[in-house]
């Protein structure tokens, strides 16, 4: 089972992706296959004044996640998924539901570095 966490504005697979990965407000968890799914509150990381992508780079770790697609991924969080062997698409700008598909279709590419500076709004 391959899964993918999708950084969401809401708690939803027809949700609008979060342009921004370590203060997205959820992060909708698909397994591509069967496409049940989950949303972890990122709430905690949204207000936090430094570290917010290190931090929501670790929850989505820790949620056994292989894959991220999300806008917008800091150097920080890129490096830390990266350590954790999550591979990271940037760039996503679409629904949730509509990323897994693209996903599944082999129409995402995958970044190899950070797409924005530290600290990005």
């Amino acid at each position: 089972m391959k899964t993918i966490a999708v950084s969401a504005t809401e708690k939803s697979l027809d949700s609008p992706v979060d342009l921004r990965f370590g203060r997205a407000k959820y992060f909708v968890i698909v397994d591509p296959e069967t496409m049940d799914w989950e949303a972890l509150d990122n709430t905690p990381n949204i207000n936090a004044a430094h570290g917010a992508g290190i931090q929501a780079a670790r929850l989505v770790a820790e949620n056994r996640v292989k894959t991220v697609l999300t806008g917008n991924c800091g150097p920080n969080a890129f490096e830390t998924l990266q350590a954790a062997g999550i591979q990271v698409a940037t760039n996503v700008n679409s629904t949730v539901r509509q990323a897994i598909e693209r996903f599944k279709r082999g129409e995402i590419s995958f970044a190899q570095s950070s797409n924005v500076k530290k600290h990005w709004g």
